[in-house]
């Protein structure tokens, strides 16, 4: 045999030709992101796209660190024990598989989504739901463990077929709600069959499982139609993907950029365009009902949800915190109902000098009372007349009573088209020694025009909503300021009250007379500020500041202290509880026995606060939190 030698020399570009070939190998073998997979149909999206970098990211939050403390050891094996013991176990025993071979499948991105019609609707449109992972280097275990359960599966007596999408091999199997393993039926609860008089019972619908794989991705569709279009884009296809709907584009410029650990996008004018299009319900004379038919065009105006382009979420955990953002694309032009009613005015939500430094919750909102009225009984109007209807009536049952003493009092007029742009309220943190389950003493306030007016409202609704009879006393003088003291009824030794002021531009309520005075006395000479705590100032940089209308704070250190206390007694008295005793923590005290949780001074390390801001533009709402790690962990 002879041997061919090529004596060229290579030359320079040569070198530069194979090291690029070379270097653009591994990019032609990645996986492209979801938007370039997905149709441009797609109508809800939720997707990781490195599940390896948010396991690494989780590993350092707080939350992670919390749980995999010692202190936390009894709590976590209890509940990593009875998981095992009650549903990953079982589960791999119905699958045929060990749960255990997937946990390291997922490398790559991670990603749930529902598309447009799937094929399986019979006639009407079927949200087509897809499944996509990226194995990454574990590709082999991948294409291990289809076969082991394509082998579960013909064990089983299932009936399976293999289609072939654009040369690529997807295994086809039909399902039923009696193949939901037992291990998974309480999660798809089952309602009682109803026949209706004069028409045929409705044959439960069977379901397809189509499964394969392309290089390292794991594809899972509830049809053959829902999975084609992501083969397409894998090979080649020119098809529109979501990348190139333009609101999807819109708001990934938006929202998700800076790569966030996990993000998801609602296509809501899509999804709501479907729902105004399902035809009602035919009327059955053999089963006449008295509630009207749901009309989904009405309602959807009503509420506002027409108006709305999409709905974007993304999180990201940073060297210094974590970051959450929202985003609901609703222009000014088409904003109504709920989105009208919540859309603040950019005016400054800051915590006022009055708010003490060691408050445990503050909020503000900056918007318009008398126009959220007005749109939240249009809302009522479009929604349910009848509960419309109610409240006028209350309105004119209050309007009478107050007027047997007061002929000028309108409830409308005293109170909803009193009110000024300015809410707000605040708590303190938990009473050291308090016994268990006092509730915090709270603070709430909210600017009128006229505050002798609000407060008389006040004071008639309150007498109304308690069904007190008794006389409220006459108001107090504390330092220039009446305090009105409303009873609440229910027959509590010493009386039980609503204080109710007006000072410092607000009307103040609270069931705490003390907290009352100190806020009037603080108003005009306050004292540590929460406003001027550093790290508030620095946290509320990270979510565009406390100037666009909506702002809110909650040191996590303090109410988290109850939570632990409340869940540890709760563990206890499940221990000692006789059978069928109900909580409403008996639900999760299958998964877990509280009792066994440290004492809250052992993990408050991992605990600090928490910012929130909303703001309003003319394209849409947005609503951001960061939760910045807590000092002590920033030096381990």
């Amino acid at each position: 045999m002879k041997r061919f030698i090529c004596r060229r020399p290579i030359t320079a570009w040569h070198a530069v030709f194979c090291l690029l070939l070379a270097a653009s190998a591994p990019a032609r073998a990645a996986i492209p992101p979801a938007e370039s997979l997905l149709p441009s149909d797609t109508l809800f999206v939720v997707t990781i796209p490195n599940f390896a970098t948010l396991k690494t990211r989780a590993g350092l939050s707080p939350q992670w660190r919390l749980w995999n403390d010692p202190a936390m050891k009894p709590f976590r094996e209890n509940v990593e024990t009875r998981l095992k013991k009650q549903f990953v176990g079982p589960l791999g025993r119905d699958l045929g598989v060990n749960l255990a071979d997937f946990a390291d499948l997922p490398q790559g991105q991670l990603t749930f989504a529902a598309t447009g019609d799937s094929g399986n609707g019979a006639g009407r449109q079927s949200p087509g739901l897809l499944l996509l992972l990226d194995a990454g280097h574990n590709a082999g275990l991948l294409e291990t463990n289809l076969e082991a359960l394509k082998r579960k599966w013909l064990g089983s007596g299932k009936s399976l077929r293999t289609e072939r999408i654009r040369g690529v091999a997807f295994s086809v199997v039909t399902l039923s709600s009696n193949d939901i393993p037992p291990s998974l039926a309480p999660f798809f609860p089952h309602g009682v069959p109803v026949q209706e008089l004069g028409r045929p019972p409705e044959r439960p619908k069977a379901c397809e499982l189509v499964v394969g794989q392309y290089r390292s991705l794991l594809i899972a569709g509830n049809s053959v139609a829902a999975v084609a279009p992501v083969v397409a884009h894998l090979t080649g296809s020119a098809m529109p993907a979501l990348r190139d709907d333009a609101s999807f584009a819109t708001d990934k410029l938006l929202e998700f950029r800076n790569a966030p650990l996990y993000y998801g996008w609602f296509n809501a004018r899509a999804l709501f365009r479907i729902l105004k299009g399902l035809p009602s319900a035919t009327p059955n004379p053999e089963a006449p009902t008295v509630f009207p038919r749901t009309q989904w065009g009405e309602i959807l105006d009503a509420v506002g949800l027409s108006g709305v382009r999409s709905i974007s979420l993304a999180f990201r955990q940073n060297a210094d915190g974590a970051e959450n953002d929202l985003y609901i694309a609703a222009p000014q032009t088409s904003r109504a109902g709920i989105f009208r009613i919540f859309a603040t005015e950019r005016k400054n939500a800051a915590p006022p000098p009055f708010v003490p430094a060691d408050a445990a919750k503050f909020w503000r909102w900056r918007v318009d009372g008398r126009q959220s009225w007005r749109s939240l009984q249009q809302v009522l109007d479009g929604v349910s007349p009848a509960a419309a209807a109610a409240i006028k009536a209350a309105i004119a049952l209050a309007n009478a009573r107050a007027q047997l003493t007061e002929p000028a009092f309108d409830l409308r007029e005293y109170l909803f088209d009193n009110l000024g742009d300015d809410f707000l309220g605040y708590q303190e943190k938990p009473a050291a020694g308090a016994p268990p389950g006092t509730a915090p003493r709270s603070l709430f306030l909210f600017s009128a025009q006229n505050s002798a007016n609000a407060i008389a409202a006040v004071q008639t609704l309150v007498s109304l909503a308690s069904h007190s009879e008794e006389s409220p006393p006459a108001p107090d003088d504390f330092e220039g300021h009446g305090i009105y003291s409303i009873p609440l009824g229910g027959g509590a030794a010493g009386g039980n009250f609503l204080y109710c002021a007006a000072g410092g531009g607000y009307v103040a309520l609270t069931a705490d007379r003390t907290m009352l005075e100190q806020y009037l006395r603080g108003a005009a000479h306050p004292a540590d500020s929460l406003a001027a705590t550093r790290a508030l100032l620095q946290a509320a940089q990270r979510v565009g500041g406390a100037r666009h209308g909506f702002f809110a704070y909650e040191n996590e250190r303090d109410t988290m202290r109850s939570t632990f206390e409340t869940l540890k007694r709760s563990g206890a008295a499940m221990r000692t509880s006789p059978p069928g005793f109900h909580s409403r923590f008996a639900a999760l005290s299958q998964w877990a026995d509280f009792s066994l949780l440290p004492d809250y001074d052992a993990v408050a390390k991992y605990f600090y606060f928490v910012v929130y801001a909303g703001d309003s533009t003319a394209e849409g709402l947005s609503f951001k939190t960061f939760a910045p790690d807590p000092p002590a962990l920033r030096l381990n």
